[in-house]
């Protein structure tokens, strides 16, 4: 098969992984730069063109798309399901995941366990908002952040008021959400591939912090899930409609709870922790599904 890896950067972690995988299998791999690309867009022959030559047809394309170029990113992918090319994360649910809004919309209409939230446009909503949540504390959190950057932890009801007035004043969308004490400053992160959980690790904050992303300095380690939990993170991924993803839960007194839903998970920490080949997952997904004109979105913007 031809596959070809979206990213921007051929040498990171995940890309690498995601190459070797599929090589090793006996596949052509090639590594896109997303923002190099550009579409020829037609009614009769939709192509991709790369560096001044249009791009050979692929069997499969896997999105590694950064939340900075979400927008083109997705224009990418979308071109290439227009051409008929199997998208491992289709454009439609990759823009669903990136708006944080949204996909806590959509998991809460399918039933699936959140931090009680709150957003809202306005400052005399505040002591309203602060309240309907659990009151104090609580975290607030930048629509647009990644990685734990734009997520603060208010331990009075002042510092809420105060922190949520500066960003509106910055004209920043926020949400604000129930802090889950009792998770102790850890979190789940699950990777689902297809209908199944392939990998999961247990990550723990710094000392004194309670974000718990490896990228601010937390550890992590393989953890066993329960049923409710695997149950949870496949239902997210699928309120998605996502195929590859990494699901962040949350263990509380009421259950597993939905943080995130990552469409373009990092590899390196979960392998690390778990030692087992999540890559190779990745491309025997594609193996069992990666069929032309596949895609379940196509033609549906």
């Amino acid at each position: 098969m031809k596959i070809a890896i979206l990213s921007r950067e051929p040498n990171l972690y995940s890309t690498r992984r995601l190459v070797e995988a599929g090589r090793e299998r006996g596949h052509e791999v090639d590594v896109i730069d997303t923002l190099h690309c550009y579409m020829d867009i037609t009614s009769s022959r939709p192509t991709v063109r790369y560096h001044g030559e249009e791009l050979p047809r692929y069997d499969a394309i896997i999105p590694r798309i950064g939340a900075s170029i979400t927008f083109y990113g997705t224009a990418v992918a979308r071109q290439f399901e227009m051409m008929g090319t199997f998208n491992v994360n289709e454009s439609v649910a990759i823009s669903r995941s990136r708006d944080k809004l949204r996909s806590l919309q959509l998991l809460s209409r399918k039933g699936i366990g959140l931090p009680r939230t709150g957003f809202a446009s306005k400052a005399d909503n505040i002591k309203d908002l602060i309240k309907n949540v659990g009151g104090a504390p609580l975290v607030i959190k930048l629509l647009e952040g990644t990685q734990g950057i734009g997520v603060v932890l208010a331990d009075t009801a002042k510092a809420a008021e105060s922190i949520i007035e500066a960003f509106m004043d910055l004209k920043a969308n926020i949400l604000v959400q129930e802090f889950i004490k009792e998770a102790g400053g850890a979190d789940i992160r699950c990777l689902v591939v297809g209908n199944r959980v392939v990998a999961a690790m247990k990550r723990q904050g710094a000392e004194g912090e309670f974000r718990s992303n490896l990228h601010r300095g937390g550890s992590a380690e393989i953890v066993k899930l329960s049923k409710e939990e695997r149950e949870t993170a496949i239902n997210a991924a699928k309120a998605m409609g996502l195929n590859v993803c990494g699901v962040d839960l949350l263990r509380s007194h009421s259950g597993p709870m939905v943080m995130e839903v990552n469409s373009s998970p990092g590899l390196e920490g979960i392998e690390t922790a778990t030692n087992l080949d999540v890559a190779g997952k990745i491309i025997e997904f594609i193996e069992k599904n990666a069929k032309q004109n596949a895609n379940r979105t196509r033609g549906k913007g």
